[in-house]
């Protein structure tokens, strides 16, 4: 009994190096120590600040961290109801998606849990707001959404980002109170992003002077209505996706800071006409409209099904756009004989992905020799979609060659992804090493998606290849042991990446 007891009272190191007993610890006082110094530092709460480096240090905490130190501190209370990050997501609220009846519960939750927070905000200070609605409009009204922006959205608010979840396609569509932007209330604003919603600016919108980035995603706007934001001459990024009331986008030469333009799945447009002066980059994703985007660009990025889009550039882009540097090119269709007018005097990358299965991937060469000043050539194929004569089956055929002349004298990287054994396109690589002699890279990769493999560190197992495309992954590596290795220089890092033997092994 008496060695328990003397363990009890045996002193104990507490933090920073004070000395303190288990009675101490459950509460009890000791007068000789009292007035200690080491007693003193204990019961100390926190140095004395000013009120507005309080409320900085708060605005630093994340949106959950905020409300919990409000609840314990006196400093932190005052300052939550001008807490200027209001991010309220499924995300930083804590909740987890799930089965159906789990979803349904988050949504509500989510819902409730939005209109606590605005209640209790003062409405002033705020820097930030990014509302998430989940279902709406089952557990969020119009009524609701108004009232939680009339009390955030004041002067001095820098972005504003409003993403709906529609429960269903016949849900009712959010109206955006435009009237919300004027009287000062939106001119500070930055960014700007809706999702979901209807939007009628107005000629009276510009005050939307301090914007830079502009995001609308299924949002009903029409062209001129968009044009009434052509004032905000400050705005440097547009994306517009499935905005499917835009027929003509006009862009004026007003928009002088306009960098970056984005296009996504607009299906009813038919127009763009951009006089920015200083548009660097244009990123497009749909079907083949008609395109006026001035001599600045320099970054082209174009995807679509329904088009040949490798012509369109071959056949309009030399003349339409004479300082191009970067294209990347993605389209489903493609005709073999490609006719270039002109030259791309100044492309340093080029970027091409997805073909016909039957495509004759050798015709690209004309295009490569349309690019005096290429560096970059990378390549996307879909080896479990190609549709022609493994160079394999036939290996008495001579391969094709192009006449004397051709010379790409400052190709320095390429890389094939999905390389297989389609005669055309060993054709296409011998073609390359042979004549490009500033080679210093070049990639054959196999497998046509090496995002999702074990070998990067990020996931167990690599994505799961079909037995055809294991198969023809083996073949491309004996079609680069008999036709490729031979022919690439010494001075080249030669790289060729493997189907995964342990993911994807080949079973006889």
């Amino acid at each position: 009994m008496s060695m328990r007891r003397d363990r009890r009272r045996r002193p104990i190191q507490g933090p920073n190096g004070l000395v303190t007993s288990a009675a101490k610890r459950k509460g009890s006082t000791c007068r000789q120590d009292d007035n200690s110094p080491s007693v003193k530092k204990l019961r100390y709460s926190g140095p004395s600040l000013p009120e507005d480096i309080w409320h900085h240090i708060h605005s630093l905490m994340r949106l959950r961290d905020a409300a919990r130190a409000a609840c314990v501190s006196h400093s932190f209370l005052s300052s939550w109801r001008c807490y200027p990050n209001l991010t309220i997501t499924k995300k930083t609220l804590g909740l987890k998606g799930g089965k159906y009846g789990r979803s349904f519960k988050i949504s509500s939750g989510l819902a409730r849990k939005t209109d606590h927070i605005l209640k209790n905000h003062s409405g002033s200070g705020v820097k930030v707001l990014k509302l998430q609605i989940h279902d709406f409009p089952m557990f969020s009204t119009s009524c609701d959404l108004d009232r939680w922006l009339h009390i955030a959205v004041k002067p001095g608010i820098e972005e504003l980002d409003l993403c709906l979840d529609l429960h269903s396609r016949d849900a009712a569509v959010y109206n955006f109170p435009c009237p919300l932007l004027l009287d000062g209330r939106g001119k500070s604003i930055h960014r700007l992003h809706l999702r979901n919603c209807v939007f009628r600016p107005t000629a009276g919108l510009c005050s939307l002077t301090s914007l830079t980035s502009l995001d609308l995603c299924d949002v009903r706007i029409t062209g001129d209505e968009l044009g009434y934001l052509a004032t905000s001459v400050a705005l440097e990024n547009l994306r517009l996706m499935s905005c499917y009331e835009l027929l003509f986008l006009k862009i004026p030469s007003l928009l002088q800071r306009l960098r970056c333009l984005i296009i996504n799945d607009c299906e009813n447009l038919k127009v763009v006409d951009s006089k920015a002066p200083n548009l660097y980059s244009f990123l497009y994703i749909g079907k083949l409209v008609r395109l006026s985007l001035g001599d600045s660009l320099r970054d082209f990025k174009v995807s679509g099904s329904g088009s040949d889009f490798v012509h369109y550039a071959c056949e309009n882009l030399p003349g339409m756009l004479p300082n191009l540097e970067a294209l990347n090119i993605s389209s489903r269709y493609m005709r073999d004989t490609l006719v270039i007018p002109g030259k791309l005097l100044h492309l340093q990358l080029l970027c091409i992905r997805y073909f016909t299965p039957d495509y004759d991937y050798f015709s690209l060469v004309s295009l490569l020799d349309a690019c005096p000043s290429l560096e970059t050539f990378i390549l996307y194929v879909e080896p479990d979609c190609v549709v022609q004569e493994s160079i394999l089956v036939d290996s008495s055929r001579d391969l094709r060659h192009m006449p004397p002349g051709h010379s790409y004298s400052n190709i320095k990287d390429v890389e094939i992804f999905g390389f297989c054994s389609a005669r055309s396109l060993v054709e296409m690589t011998c073609h390359i090493i042979e004549n490009a002699k500033s080679l210093e890279w070049l990639t054959l990769n196999t497998v046509d998606n090496t995002e999702f493999m074990c070998s990067n560190g990020r996931y167990d197992e690599c994505s799961e290849m079909s037995r055809d495309m294991i198969i023809e992954a083996h073949k491309a590596l004996l079609v680069v042991e008999r036709y490729i290795v031979e022919k690439v220089a010494s001075s080249v890092e030669f790289k060729v990446v493997e189907p995964c033997s342990r993911c994807n092994p080949l079973e006889i």
